[in-house]
């Protein structure tokens, strides 16, 4: 798969993404981690969930929330970044790209738990070590689109057993797979998390 540089617009901020149109109808937007401890689109994980959907002819757009990379603005605490998701999915809905997955690895995952509600033209969440040593989501609860959550075993920012008490308020049908040996950086470890997002898509569609 081949990805191409793109900029689209969120509250008239100018955001830069990257681009894989696959032979099928549907696409996923993928988010990444915390831009103020060095999250960015040019991330392992996020490229592992991007090659998992590219490989089942998902068309796929990754990008740089505000002020991160060559995106314009400045971190928002997640609220202005609710608006950058928005726009992403917006962005692939104008491309005819229907149904979409939103897919996000830490930071992102919180983002994106924020405004699911709002995202009609979303059919299916996947999050990646959630951050909830390290990020409040009290707000979040009763979300069927939440399908898949993986998490590392070893992992003190999205610790295994915390996520396991919150999946049953989130969606008590949602998947969780935990990753033997893996911390919050899954170094040598995200083949794994390509495993389980193909699993998923194989499994529903």
């Amino acid at each position: 798969m081949k990805e191409e540089p793109v900029f689209f617009k969120s509250q008239g901020l100018k955001i830069e993404g990257l681009i894989s149109e696959g032979q099928g109808s549907r696409g996923v937007v993928v988010t990444h981690p915390h831009p103020l401890y060095g999250g960015e689109m040019h991330n392992n994980v996020v490229e592992s969930i991007i090659r998992a959907y590219g490989e089942k002819a998902y068309s796929t757009l990754r990008f740089n929330f505000r002020g991160a990379g060559r995106s314009e603005g400045a971190y928002d605490d997640g609220s202005g970044e609710q608006e950058d998701v928005t726009a992403a999915v917006a962005y692939l809905v104008q491309m005819g790209k229907m149904p979409i997955d939103l897919a996000g690895y830490s930071f992102g995952a919180w983002v994106n738990a924020q405004c699911i509600d709002r995202l009609s033209d979303v059919g299916r969440m996947v999050m990646v070590s959630p951050p909830v040593n390290f990020m409040d989501f009290s707000f979040f609860s009763r979300c069927p689109r939440l399908r898949l959550v993986i998490g590392g075993s070893d992992d003190d920012i999205g610790p295994p057993d915390m996520i396991r008490n919150m999946i049953p308020v989130w969606n008590p049908e949602s998947a969780f797979k935990v990753i033997g040996g893996a911390d919050h950086f899954y170094w040598g470890k995200t083949h794994e998390i390509e495993t389980m997002i193909k699993e998923l898509i194989e499994l529903e569609g």
